[in-house]
């Protein structure tokens, strides 16, 4: 039911949108985009006394709409992908989001922000230093930070230099620049495989034997020792724990296995792995280490597959708790 009151529906929000500021619930103004949130504070600034007699009417009218509202939906494609999480296929999200960035729909920057660290890095490296300078600007200040300090030096020097230029820019500028960011990062190609080659050469590497996984990076190093110095970077071995590994994490990381197959794993005989064995004893109680010593000295002589298997567990274990987020790897360190 409409209420004729002589006011328009633009004034009639403006009285609803007041009452709601008296009882500081106005907070979600800021869903409005910018066009609608000044034309909205115009037609306030027009506006001079309502009698109570109307504000009445325009309170009834206003219940009485949202009473026959039955369903809303987000009325972008933003908020409607948010709804939807799961239920999408990351296909058809990537073809939504594409569609969007091409038709000029909504604004681009929240979809900028959540870009990937690569497209976000392949961005501030190919498009304009002006453009960059800006994308800078509007991301969250410690994604900016480590957006820049990855810059080539001389590329960062250019984009710190067009920051000056931003200043001055307008929201109509800023929102074409937006545009053309996100169209240029919806053109870039998207891999089949998320995974980079490196990391998953990496991760089967983990799981072979020692002479294989020697035999093929001297093979990589032969042809491409770029793509072998990474795989290198991506494989974690029972010998890099010391390195690779905090001492708190240790007494979680034995917990994780069960304790036959650590014992085995503590009699290792190679120099590096022998190293990381002591690195384990050495960051648990003493009575723990002690026993853990007793029984690998109990053992006898073991078969150095049976030995190498363990460490493979070991290795397993310590993958599991660090995709779960439960301990972190300290990152290899580049060689000089």
């Amino acid at each position: 039911m409409t209420i004729h009151t002589g006011l328009s529906q633009r004034q009639k929000a403006a009285v609803i949108v007041r009452l709601l500021l008296d009882d500081n619930e106005a907070s979600s103004l800021s869903r409005l985009n910018s066009e609608s949130q000044t034309l909205l504070a115009e037609e306030m600034a027009g506006m001079e006394l309502i009698d109570r007699q109307t504000r009445d009417a325009i309170i009834a009218e206003f219940c009485d709409r949202l009473e026959s509202v039955g369903v809303t939906f987000p009325g972008d494609l933003d908020g409607t992908l948010a709804m939807l999480g799961a239920q999408l296929s990351e296909d058809s999200t990537d073809r939504l989001r594409r569609r969007a960035a091409v038709s000029g729909r909504g604004d681009p920057w929240p979809r900028i922000a959540a870009l990937p660290a690569p497209v976000i890095e392949a961005l501030a490296k190919s498009e304009a230093v002006e453009m960059v300078a800006l994308m800078l600007s509007k991301l969250p200040v410690e994604r900016a930070s480590e957006l820049f300090v990855g810059l080539p030096r001389e590329r960062a020097r250019a984009v710190a230099q067009a920051m000056s230029m931003t200043a001055g820019v307008t929201p109509e500028s800023l929102h074409r620049v937006g545009l053309i960011l996100l169209q240029a990062a919806e053109a870039l190609p998207r891999p089949a495989i998320p995974t980079p080659a490196t990391d998953r050469m990496g991760a089967i590497l983990n799981f072979a034997t020692a002479d294989l996984r020697d035999d093929v990076l001297n093979s990589l190093d032969t042809h491409d020792a770029d793509f072998a110095g990474n795989v290198r970077k991506a494989i974690f071995i029972f010998a890099h724990i010391p390195a690779r590994i905090l001492p708190r994490d240790v007494p979680r990381i034995v917990r994780e296995v069960e304790q036959p197959v650590l014992v085995r794993a503590l009699a290792a005989q190679d120099e590096a792995d022998a190293a990381a064995a002591e690195f384990i004893l050495s960051n648990l109680s003493q009575r723990m280490s002690d026993g853990l010593r007793e029984e690998r000295n109990d053992l006898g002589k073991l078969r150095a597959s049976d030995i190498e298997e363990a460490m493979t567990e070991v290795v397993s274990a310590i993958r599991r708790l660090e995709e779960a987020g439960e301990i972190t790897l300290i990152l290899p360190q580049d060689e000089d």
